[in-house]
């Protein structure tokens, strides 16, 4: 069973031999690209959109929000919790890979 982040490639010798490559770097390396790309975007998003790229970025920086939750009174700042918090139980590699889709379906 492969585990998230590995891939097999199996090679065709007498015996069949698996070998498991990480890919983590390359989801990494491709986040990294995403946030730079980020900035560059044609039109600035919505608002909701904008709360969900904050969200996926801190989800795949941060992972679950343990952050205290702000009062109903900081409407920008419960807004970003909020946002952050419907992340919760994703895996960063998920939440990176979320990013990366939603930055490219801007662009």
């Amino acid at each position: 069973m492969m585990r998230s982040g590995h891939r097999a490639i199996t090679m065709h010798n007498n015996e069949r031999s698996f070998f498991f490559i990480n890919t983590m770097s390359d989801l990494q390396t491709q986040f990294e690209a995403a946030v730079a790309q980020s900035t560059l975007l044609p039109e600035k998003p919505d608002n909701p959109t904008l709360l969900k790229i904050y969200a996926l970025y801190k989800h795949a920086t941060e992972g679950d929000n343990k952050a205290t939750k702000p009062s109903l009174g900081d409407i920008v700042a419960r807004a970003k919790w909020d946002a952050w918090t419907v992340q919760k139980g994703k895996s960063v590699e998920q939440a990176q890979q979320a990013y990366i889709d939603l930055i490219e379906s801007l662009r």
